[in-house]
């Protein structure tokens, strides 16, 4: 665990116990219970990803701001609190310092969540799919992208989110040194859909793989993520078609509102969930289940063979 933290982070016992001894733990982003799901499904999502880690033997450490204090790992009261509130920020890495000083609240963004994972020394984290370029050529750009290029740790996903422009994500991952690595699969997955058309250059097939790909990555000196991305389950992923048809309708809606910023993801998926009539949420719900499952078993593999990013 990385020393001499700064006073306004708090770690629960178990995340802290669980570093200390090298233990495994899995980060977690907490904008999808802020303002990517609704409530009750966002706290119901959130108690069964911490189970789906702690079956695994894994600690969960889910990451939030509470009040100015950067939280690693929810208490129960904690978590209902954030998954009820109405008004809390969402955080990106940029975001942090002014909750702190402004004693704010809210949930972190992959970006925001790795920043945070990172300087307490928690090498994986778990999330649903990161965010990416915006459609449109707007030259919108999610934060989560240059932070995956900086910084050190294997992000479990599905994908980019379905509402972005794919190729454009890939080719600025691509451009900026983020490897990205198919689990089981030769397809960037699309979130909702277990192939995108888009072929990867990079598979890994277990565990395993994965830890030794990012080993050797960091040996060599490289700084970057390794973004291991994981198909959702057949049982819940969606006909691209359909999903394709609602997302278009949800951009061009958010575009005639004039939405910008960090305004437009919730909206696209609180949109595209509508008009699946919430077959988008259930699948939303599985892959993050899913990929939060691979990571757990990713940083048990790390924790048993002692490894650390260099």
């Amino acid at each position: 665990m990385a020393t001499k933290l700064p006073p306004f982070y708090h770690l629960t016992q178990e995340v802290s116990n669980a570093l200390s001894k090298g233990l495994p733990v899995v980060a977690l982003e907490s904008t999808v219970i802020t303002h990517g799901l609704p409530f009750p499904d966002n706290i119901q999502l959130a108690n069964d990803m911490q189970q789906e880690l702690w079956k695994l033997g894994v600690v969960p450490a889910m990451v939030a701001v509470l009040e100015g204090r950067i939280m690693v790992g929810m208490q129960a009261d904690w978590l209902e609190g954030l998954a009820k509130a109405d008004r809390v920020y969402k955080l990106s890495s940029r975001d942090l310092a002014r909750a702190v000083v402004k004693k704010q609240s809210g949930g972190t963004t992959v970006a925001g969540t790795m920043t945070v994972a990172h300087q307490v020394g928690i090498q994986v984290f778990a999330t649903g799919g990161i965010g990416g370029v915006h459609r449109g050529g707007g030259g919108d750009v999610s934060a989560d992208l240059m932070q995956l290029a900086e910084t050190p740790m294997v992000v479990v996903c599905a994908g980019a989110k379905a509402i972005l422009d794919l190729a454009a994500t890939l080719e600025y991952l691509e451009t900026h040194n983020v490897l990205v690595v198919g689990y089981q699969t030769n397809d960037f997955p699309a979130f909702y859909s277990r192939r995108s058309g888009h072929l990867l250059n990079s598979r890994a097939d277990s565990v395993e793989e994965v830890a030794e790909i990012a080993r050797v990555h960091w040996k060599m000196g490289l700084r970057s993520a390794i973004l291991v991305t994981v198909p959702i389950p057949d049982e819940v992923s969606l006909e691209e078609n359909k999903v394709e048809n609602a997302i278009q309708a949800a951009v061009k809606e958010a575009s005639q509102k004039g939405l910008h910023g960090q305004e437009v993801t919730p909206y696209l998926l609180e949109r595209v969930r509508q008009l699946t009539g919430g077959e988008s949420l259930k699948a939303n719900l599985g892959l993050l289940l899913n990929n939060t499952r691979v990571a757990g078993e990713i940083a048990r593999f790390f924790a048993h063979s002692q490894m650390h990013i260099v």
